[in-house]
């Protein structure tokens, strides 16, 4: 809940993405660790209720990584579908000020043609208008949300090497706050 209150009431509501240039790498880290949390529970649970599965410590954070990534790569789907669906700007543009492209060879030979120190970018209409001029060359959310999954693996990998040693020795406290426990029943 804490979570979801960070991403979108602070987060969007009262953009923090926008006065934070820390906040959104920090929930996407965030989300990474707590899905590999939810995704670790979810097989610990089985491995533990079901004596004829015994899943290796090493498969189990192999599939919290996994269900973590999964996640973290269906909301980058969700972000690019609002942004191009209902014309919003989740996936969060920049500035750029080189770009390397084979699109501008001129002999389209594959060659990786580099523009270095990008001042301004103009955009015009097809009338020939201008409509804007630019600070530097403005990435549509490649860079963000690549980040993002980075990040979002980060947090996995965090989780996961925390919740490997938990599996070796079932007492670490810090991780126990983060798995999910089946409830006895009397």
């Amino acid at each position: 809940m804490i979570f979801v209150f960070s991403a979108e009431i602070l987060g969007e509501i009262n953009n923090f993405y926008g006065i934070i240039p820390f906040w959104d790498t920090l929930l996407h880290t965030l989300n990474g660790f707590l899905m590999a949390a939810i995704g670790f529970s979810l097989f610990d649970i089985l491995n533990n209720k079901l004596k004829s599965i015994n899943l290796s410590p090493i498969f189990l954070c192999l599939f919290s990584f996994c269900f973590s990534m999964t996640v973290g790569v269906i909301w980058e789907f969700f972000e690019y579908g609002m942004d191009n669906t209902f014309n919003y700007d989740m996936q969060k543009d920049e500035y750029i000020d080189e770009i390397n492209t084979v699109t501008l060879d001129p002999m389209q030979s594959n060659k990786v043609i580099t523009i270095n120190d990008i001042n301004y970018t103009i955009i015009y209409d097809k009338n020939n208008n201008q409509l804007v001029k630019l600070n530097g060359y403005l990435d549509i959310g490649l860079n963000d949300t690549m980040k993002d999954l980075i990040v979002n693996f980060i947090g996995a990998v965090i989780f996961n090497i925390f919740g490997y040693l938990y599996l070796k020795n079932r007492d670490d406290k810090f991780i126990k706050n983060f798995i999910i426990k089946r409830k006895e029943t009397c």
